[in-house]
């Protein structure tokens, strides 16, 4: 019988020679009862809708039972590609977990789930770190691994007990492991911000300067609309189409103050449902100066160009995240090579300027909001739920210990 595809569901049918309701299902025949019966309607029901809820996929109860580690794999996968979704496009997660899975299924692919346990897992964690991965990635991948198993577990196709034995295993603790160490994220200095601004275009200058004075994230700078702006009272009220922590149900209200209002400003007189910092805008102005800086006369043919109807690129209509970090990262570069002309006798691979992201604005701002104004303050206008994440992002202010030394010790 062909697979069911589509929208069909399998049919309820009779098994002539034992008198026996059943249905088809990925090429299975499972049975329901002696066919006609109120139960076997019953149970036709039950192994239907479950079949349904598991995304289409025969769930443990009628499954086969002994299933391998990369029919598993293959399943979540199916699974959180639908689930790990954000306005229709995949979220980082997805990357994450097919990292975790490309150890599991090297070595332990063809294994039965049901008979893989913490000294496996210790294993594959072993890889990780022989393949140079720092600490805290291979925490995150582990958990992924372990979360995958809570899933097959929560679809009855491996017994609870292979889940719970994997929760036995802990985690990497700083110093009692191989695994390499990641130097903690600081803020970037005043000095070597305001020397990287003078490397970018000015419409990327702008969204520094809006990320560094309103500690807001990176893609919230890249999606600023005038529609998403309460211009109301003296401090305007930003509030995103998307933020990171909204699937938790959380609001996110980024305030902006007089500095960053002057800045903003230039960007409102488009159509409200228009991003205030395009690249489509920056290209255009960098094609104007380009033209203002030619010496030497247009020819003819040249004059004649027209845009190409296809072209393999073209700017979008705002920012993405990745284009914002690259256009900083370039800045940076030309920087440390303008850093090496003016240093003599410094070879071209040693870097003087080093490359920093834009999610370190972030951190800048969160620590002078909480020098200044104290820890929860830092925390409200960074939008964190707890003042424990707000901690990482805000550096402490040792300067009070100090002075309290000074007077006490």
């Amino acid at each position: 019988m062909p697979r069911l595809t589509g929208n069909r569901l399998p049919k309820y049918r009779k098994h002539k020679a034992s008198g026996q309701a059943f249905i088809t299902v990925e090429g299975r025949d499972l049975y329901l009862g002696l066919y006609g019966t109120q139960a076997s309607r019953l149970e036709y029901d039950r192994v239907v809708a479950e079949w349904m809820a598991n995304g289409r996929t025969l769930s443990g109860s009628t499954a086969q039972a002994d299933l391998t580690i990369n029919e598993i794999a293959w399943r979540y996968l199916k699974y959180a590609n639908g689930y790990y979704v954000k306005n229709g496009q995949p979220t980082g997660t997805i990357d994450g977990i097919k990292v975790a899975l490309r150890f599991v299924c090297k070595s332990y692919g063809q294994t039965l789930a049901r008979d893989f346990g913490p000294l496996a897992l210790a294993a594959i964690r072993n890889g990780m770190i022989e393949a140079d991965m720092c600490r805290t990635y291979v925490n995150a991948c582990i958990g992924h691994v372990r979360r995958i198993f809570k899933w097959a577990v929560s679809q009855e196709l491996i017994p609870a007990a292979v889940h719970q034995a994997l929760a036995t295993l802990s985690g990497l603790r700083r110093g009692r492991s191989a695994a390499r160490e990641t130097a903690p994220i600081k803020p970037v200095s005043d000095d070597v911000f305001q020397i990287t601004l003078q490397y970018l275009r000015p419409i990327v200058a702008d969204m520094a300067r809006i990320q560094r004075l309103t500690g807001c994230r990176p893609d919230e700078v890249c999606m600023l609309r005038p529609c998403d702006l309460d211009r109301t009272g003296d401090v305007w009220a930003y509030r995103p189409e998307s933020h990171k922590t909204e699937h938790h149900g959380r609001r996110r209200v980024i305030f902006i103050g007089p500095r960053a209002q002057a800045i903003i400003e230039p960007y409102l007189n488009r159509a409200p449902e228009r991003y205030c910092f395009c690249p489509m805008d920056a290209e255009a102005s960098r094609n104007e100066e380009r033209r203002a800086r030619r010496v030497s006369p247009m020819t003819p043919s040249q004059a004649a160009r027209t845009p190409k109807k296809r072209p393999k690129r073209t700017a979008g209509l705002r920012y993405t995240e990745d284009a914002y970090r690259r256009a900083i990262h370039r800045a940076c570069d030309d920087a440390d090579r303008r850093a090496h002309e003016n240093t003599p006798g410094v070879s071209a691979d040693q870097r003087i300027f080093a490359r920093w992201s834009p999610n370190r604005l972030r951190h800048s701002a969160g620590t002078e909001i909480r020098h200044r104004f104290g820890l929860e303050a830092a925390q409200v206008t960074l939008g964190h739920a707890s003042c424990g994440v707000t901690e990482i992002y805000a550096e402490r202010d040792l300067k009070k210990a100090a002075e309290v030394m000074r007077v006490v010790g």
